[in-house]
């Protein structure tokens, strides 16, 4: 058991992880900070990539993204794994919390049992710190829960090798070196501009401002293309993964205007502030945009104007996170 690690509750599991593995190797880091120097913030919505057996739709980097992106930064030395075989995993991790070091892990939601009953769903992106034992049990910091849990070893061996999309293969992760000094300024500026870049400049019409328009144009053909049944469930879907599944787009967007106000104070730049308070706004609009897609979902809302009227919404969501990220470009590269 590592009793010097501090469990503190995030909003998102990879960027709550992420902080709270740099406090305790001596980086005292918010889950802002993790998420922001991690360049965290990000869209995409591909039709050809199915999770659950639906469209993929996300508002944030691959699992293992902010992690691997904020340590790179930072110029801290980490080591991951993933592994074949499940005894050798837990022989891996074993050593690991045996020599007193936390241990970052990726699972599937749906295999481990402290989760209430309804939010275990098929989704292998879960990120928590594996951080002692005791007997046939993992004591873990779960970011997502108030306190640390107890998770028996079956169950998370079932969570490390689940089958499907994003399969976490047993994936460990944990730091190895910390450096005598941090460049923070240089790594908060960096990853500003690559999302900047992410939102505004890939090439790919599904990602970023583009990929946003893009799926607000889609959203208007489904109920004439797929019935109503088939689009409900598409965006039930975006809805699940905006609203459930990390923190998604609003949640995101409000982490990474805390990020903004951080950013603010380590680059002495007061534009970083005013931006602050426009990623907020950003959140709400994401909200609303979630707000009437639940109202659709429910039956509370009629389908043909509705439809209309996300669209209009998601449009709206796309040409202020244009301006967003075009004015916040301008504020770094300066």
């Amino acid at each position: 058991m590592n009793p010097e690690f501090h469990h503190r509750q995030s909003a998102h599991c990879e960027s709550g992880v992420t902080a709270n593995l740099l406090s305790h190797h001596g980086l005292p880091c918010s889950e802002a900070m993790a998420f922001g120097v991690g360049a965290g913030l990000f869209f995409a919505y591909v039709p050809f990539i199915k999770l659950n057996f639906l469209p993929l739709t996300t508002y944030r980097i691959g699992p293992g993204g902010i992690f691997k992106k904020a340590t790179k930064r930072l110029g801290i030395t980490v080591r991951q794994q993933t592994f074949r075989n499940p005894e050798e995993a837990e022989n891996a991790l074993d050593r690991l919390l045996d020599a007193g070091r936390p241990v970052g892990a990726q699972t599937g939601v749906f295999w481990l049992p402290y989760f209430p009953p309804a939010y275990r769903f098929h989704f292998n992106g879960h990120n928590l710190v594996v951080i002692g034992k005791e007997g046939d049990e993992y004591l873990i910091s779960d970011p997502i829960f108030e306190e640390t849990v107890l998770c028996p070893k079956a169950d998370l061996r079932k969570a490390r090798f689940a089958k499907g999309a994003l399969a976490p293969k047993g994936k460990l992760y944990y730091v190895e070196c910390m450096p005598e000094q941090f460049d923070l300024p240089k790594a908060v500026e960096g990853a500003i501009l690559e999302v900047c870049r992410s939102m505004l400049s890939t090439p790919l019409p599904l990602v970023g401002v583009r990929g946003i328009h893009y799926l607000a144009r889609q959203l208007t053909k489904w109920p004439d293309k797929l019935g109503d049944r088939k689009t409900l469930l598409r965006l039930g879907h975006i809805i699940r993964m905006q609203e459930e599944i990390g923190t998604g787009g609003a949640g995101f967007r409000f982490i990474y205007a805390a990020f903004l106000q951080e950013a603010a104070e380590v680059l002495g730049n007061d534009k970083l502030f005013e931006l602050s308070g426009v990623c907020t706004e950003l959140g709400d609009l994401w909200r609303d945009f979630a707000l009437l897609a639940a109202r659709v979902c429910k039956g509370r809302a009629a389908m043909g104007d509705s439809f209309q009227e996300l669209a209009s919404l998601l449009h709206t969501c796309a040409t202020h996170e244009e301006t967003l990220f075009t004015e916040l470009r301008s504020a770094v590269a300066r």
